[in-house]
């Protein structure tokens, strides 16, 4: 199958009529291999589908969209790369369901870092493709979210976010501001810190696994 993006697939162990997907996206400058690490450990249920960002960076490495360094050191995004790629994952979205027998009112995005960032992207400017979000070590940046989205209904959409205390790539102050924001558009979140850095502890693993079962 030739579809938008490349991806790894964990095929349901319980097969249903329709079964749920949860959709992983991974980091800036990783690949489609780090988050299915955890696919084994994840609800049998699901289709488990990691997909790999479209901008190659070089061997082996990929990225959702460009990080750029200036003089300050001031990290800013390139937010027209960053739609580009909120786009692709929404029409991979439909191409996954046109392909596979998943149940369209059951999916979740597992995204980290970066690709948690386009999960709060995908999310809030297509909330009819996504009813669940894990957000682990990443921030809502508005600026890349669909521009009418206060039109959208969001409420089918829940929310599980993470972050480690002492993250050293994205301050944990950028995480905070998250659930406020995402509260007063009626979304339902739970928010998580962890004393780590930039990366998935153990604990995080399992609260939000536990999340997703949660009817």
């Amino acid at each position: 199958m030739n579809l938008s993006l490349e991806y790894k697939i964990r095929e349901p162990k319980i097969k249903l009529d329709k079964n749920p997907l949860i959709l992983l996206l991974h980091g800036y400058g990783s690949n489609e291999e780090d988050l299915f690490s955890f696919a084994t450990e994840l609800p049998e249920e699901y289709y488990i589908i990691s997909a790999r960002a479209p901008y190659d960076m070089q061997y082996g490495a990929f990225a959702w969209y460009a990080i750029n360094f200036d003089a300050d050191e001031n990290k800013f995004s390139d937010h027209e790369q960053a739609k580009v790629s909120r786009d692709l994952i929404a029409g991979f979205i439909d191409e996954l369901i046109a392909n596979y027998p998943i149940d369209e009112k059951q999916i979740a995005l597992v995204g980290f870092s970066q690709g948690a960032i386009l999960s709060y992207a995908v999310a809030l400017s297509y909330p009819e493709k996504v009813q669940k979000v894990v957000a682990m070590s990443g921030y809502l940046n508005l600026e890349i979210v669909a521009e009418d989205y206060l039109k959208n209904n969001f409420n089918n959409l829940k929310i599980f976010a993470s972050h480690g205390t002492v993250d050293q790539v994205i301050p944990v102050e950028w995480a905070r501001k998250t659930p406020a924001i995402v509260e007063n558009l009626g979304i339902n979140i739970t928010y998580k810190e962890y004393p780590i850095g930039h990366g998935v502890a153990p604990q995080n693993f399992y609260d939000f696994k536990n999340w997703l079962q949660e009817k």
